[in-house]
This record gives C-alpha cells, structure tokens and sequence, in this order.
C-alpha cells in the first residue's frame, strides 16, 4: 500500500520546497543526462544486464554503473548509443592495493569503459596514510588516460576534515568527480555532505550523489546543494515524477 504513495509523497516532498523557496524544475530529458543508471549487485545476471543497457538507451542516461566484469558485455549492447560505461573500482570497500586498482582501471578501460569510480582506500585515510591515498588517486587518474574518474569518498565513514582533504587530492591529481558514497556503507548519499563537497571543489570538479537515492523530490534537494551527477537504481522511478519535457 505504501508503494502505491510513493511518486504522489515525492512530488509533495517537492511543492513543500518550492513552498520553501529553493527548488528549480528539472524536466525528463535533462534530468535522465545526468543519471548514471546502476546495477552493481553481486547477483546480477546477463538478463538483468541487458535490461540496464536497453533501459539507459530508452531513456537516454548519461551513463550505466556497473562492475568490471560486466563492462565489456555493456559497451557492446551500447556501442552505438550515447550512453557511457562507468566502471566501479576496488567496489564497495576500497580495501584493494593500489596496483590492483591500477590494473582493474587499465582493463576496464581496454575492455570498453568510458568512465571510472574509484573507492578510496579509507582505511588509509584514517591512518593517516594521506600522501598514500592522494598517490593512489593519482595513479588511478593517470591509468584511466583520457577517461573521466570519480572519487568515492564513502562519506559516512569520514569526519569533515577528511572529506575535505579528499577533494583537495581530488582536484590536484586531475580527478573529474568526487562522489559522495557508494551505496554499501553505513550511510548513503546526505545534503549536507554534497555542500561540503560543493565549498571544496567550486566549480572545478563535477560530484556525484549516490547511495540511497530514490526520489525526484530527493534529487532535487541534491542538485540544489551542487550535485552534478546522480547515481541510481531507481532512476525509472524518478524520471517518472519529473516535469515531462513539453510541459511547464
């Protein structure tokens, strides 16, 4: 019962913001670019695969978010659309070496990736290790050539100071984006988070909000606190309570 609510609760979500003086409408087309549609669940199978792919193309995602392994299978069901590949690295815990990560970038960029997300090593970070992690960045940033890569922070797990030193090392080895978590953590994607971000990086770097998004009212809070990119599996869903294109 409670399902059948949720499009109607989402679009009150967002006249109460307008109410509130801050949103802006962002209609089908426009909204459906910057979702990177995903499906990173370790059960996934071909079929399901194949339906990203025909769902990203039907739509017109910016992008699929998928694992390694399924990368070359996406980009050749996608090979003549618009939409891109996104490769998830060292995905959910970041815990792989940084050679691995390394390599894992290499093939998936040889195997047809046209993005990388990246997991930081957050146990480094909270050692301390910072010139490791920043190194780590760089190196994944360099191995990904001329591919956009997005850092994930993993939020959730990390004081302020830290996701602010992350950003930094984000800008300086030449990352794309930085992205606010990976949907596997203790806690997903929060505003004020994507503000943080926003304060850090300007206009410099893109960012990501993922992790726990399912709403268009909720995308809205994310794009009005400086998100450029939206991670999702509920990205159906969402375009389904936008503005379409033809009206308003």
């Amino acid at each position: 019962m409670i399902g059948e609510y949720t499009g109607v609760y989402s679009v009150l979500l967002y006249l109460i913001g307008l109410v509130d003086g801050g949103f802006r409408f962002v209609k089908r087309s426009s909204l459906a670019a910057m979702i990177d549609h995903t499906l990173l669940r370790a059960f996934a199978t071909e079929t399901d695969m194949r339906e990203l792919c025909e769902e990203a193309r039907l739509y017109g995602f910016r992008a699929v978010s998928v694992n390694p392994v399924w990368v070359s299978y996406c980009a050749k069901r996608l090979r003549e659309s618009k939409v891109g590949i996104d490769a998830c690295i060292a995905f959910p815990l970041g815990a792989d070496t940084a050679r691995m990560k390394i390599e894992a970038t290499r093939d998936a960029i040889q195997n047809g990736a046209t993005e990388i997300d990246m997991v930081i090593n957050i146990g480094a970070l909270k050692s301390g290790y910072t010139q490791y992690v920043e190194k780590e960045i760089g190196a994944v940033v360099k191995a990904a050539k001329s591919a956009p890569v997005k850092i994930i922070l993993e939020a959730s797990y990390l004081s302020n100071e830290e996701k602010t030193a992350v950003c930094e090392m984000s800008m300086r080895c030449g990352a794309a984006y930085v992205k606010t978590a990976t949907g596997f953590g203790k806690g997903g994607a929060a505003v004020d988070d994507v503000k943080l971000m926003k304060g850090v990086v300007g206009n410099t770097l893109g960012i990501k909000a993922a992790g726990g998004i399912r709403t268009y009212a909720n995308v809205m809070r994310f794009i009005e606190a400086g998100a450029t990119c939206i991670g999702t599996s509920a990205g159906i869903t969402i375009l389904e309570d936008a503005p379409e294109d033809n009206k308003g």
